[in-house]
């Protein structure tokens, strides 16, 4: 599904880079933003087929964004996957009750992580047909 376009959102640049230099090798048209509002600045003429949240960010933190997101008709559909450090018990109920559509673990596996995010897309793009 390369050539989509995916917004990043992280505060922390080493995990803007990884992220970046791993979709952008796959194809992926990739758009970072270091917060929430630079996040929704971008949203006011990006429309990405995917957006990957960090949940734990100063301010307004991923899961009140994704919250913002969905509340938003010109944003509601696009889909938010949470990247993140928490696999506590309980972590991932949270942020599908923020409106997360999946959730990524961080440290992020190199190995894995452009087919991960290439099923979140596909799904996506099958849940938009049906």
């Amino acid at each position: 599904m390369a050539g989509e376009s995916i917004l990043i959102v992280d505060d922390t640049p080493m995990n803007l880079k990884l992220t970046s230099v791993l979709l952008s090798g796959d194809g992926y048209q990739v758009h970072t933003a270091c917060d929430a509002e630079h996040a929704l600045e971008l949203l006011k003429e990006l429309r990405p087929h995917l957006i990957l949240m960090d949940v734990q960010m100063p301010g307004m933190d991923g899961l009140e964004l994704t919250r913002v997101l969905k509340r938003n008709p010109d944003t509601r559909a696009i889909p938010v996957v949470a990247l993140t450090a928490y696999v506590m018990r309980g972590d991932e109920e949270r942020t599908r009750e923020a409106g997360c559509d999946g959730y990524i673990t961080k440290p992020i596996d190199t190995r894995t992580f452009g087919t991960t995010v290439c099923a979140y897309l596909t799904r996506s793009s099958v849940a938009a047909v049906n």
